[in-house]
């Protein structure tokens, strides 16, 4: 008996070191209970969803986009009196929280992560006060992983000279009606040049660590370097899986609603 208690008692204590300086959150929901910790290095999103759970913002919200294989999204405060079969997602506290995307936290299975408005009107990525989500994910093989990376990283090579283009619209323009075509090659090679020189910042290179956890437990990698994780689930992947599962509307809202009952600081 002594040995037996002293291997729990050794078992609590390095869950205590494990969690040392991160902020722990049980979440009980209509299908069960979910548990993930705040990293303390996001301070921010740490200190921003702490208040919230504090303020009782979560109780009664439902999940409002469910997609299997890739994520469970909450956050909504207008889908806590929400009818069936309703769109969801619009609303949200009403501020942001400035980004604090880091190549050690990634999409892993299990991340916990702030979602956000796209880049074409939130340029500087910061996070949804409220909405996170969680990533189911999926495994990929060496080889398929690879290729995923590949195609990510040519989206936002064309995606980064799109952006650029964007910008120099007008004077695209003004030169196409003066038929200026010497000057619109220049403009392209100015293009060109400037895209390649800002794309090592947004081109996704995983580390061993990444290519370990994707091919061994899976995840989003393609959303990596694109929104903030600043947590991870520690008890109850299997109550995401069930929620991932669910069958859906045209939305991605779950037909049968999945409620957060309560959400409580440990």
């Amino acid at each position: 008996m002594r040995k037996l208690f002293l291997i729990f008692s050794l078992g609590i204590f390095l869950f205590a070191c494990k969690n040392e300086g991160n902020t722990v959150i049980r979440m009980e929901t209509s299908l069960g209970v979910i548990r993930f910790r705040l990293y303390h290095e996001t301070k921010m999103h740490q200190e921003n969803m702490s208040r919230l759970v504090r303020d009782g913002y979560y109780n009664g919200m439902l999940f409002h986009r469910v997609m299997k294989d890739f994520t469970i999204q909450v956050g909504d405060p207008a889908s806590k009196k929400a009818r069936t079969g309703v769109l969801l997602g619009d609303k949200d506290i009403g501020y942001t929280v400035k980004e604090e995307i880091s190549s050690k936290y990634f999409h892993k299975r299990g991340a916990v992560a702030a979602a956000r408005e796209s880049d074409n009107i939130n340029s500087r990525r910061n996070s949804s006060g409220s909405h996170f989500y969680i990533v189911q994910g999926k495994k990929f093989s060496a080889d398929t992983l690879e290729k995923v990376v590949e195609e990510i990283n040519n989206k936002r090579y064309i995606g980064l000279f799109n952006k650029l283009k964007r910008e120099r619209e007008g004077e695209i323009a003004k030169n196409q009606l003066a038929g200026k075509y010497e000057v619109l090659i220049q403009i392209n090679k100015e293009l060109s040049e400037a895209t390649r020189a800002q794309y090592e910042k947004v081109k996704l290179k995983l580390s061993e660590e990444q290519i370990a956890a994707y091919t061994r437990l899976g995840g989003t990698p393609h959303l990596d370097g694109e929104y903030t994780v600043f947590g991870e689930i520690i008890e109850g992947m299997d109550v995401v899986d069930i929620i991932a599962g669910m069958e859906i509307d045209g939305h991605f809202r779950p037909r049968t609603n999945v409620v957060i009952n309560k959400m409580i600081i440990e």
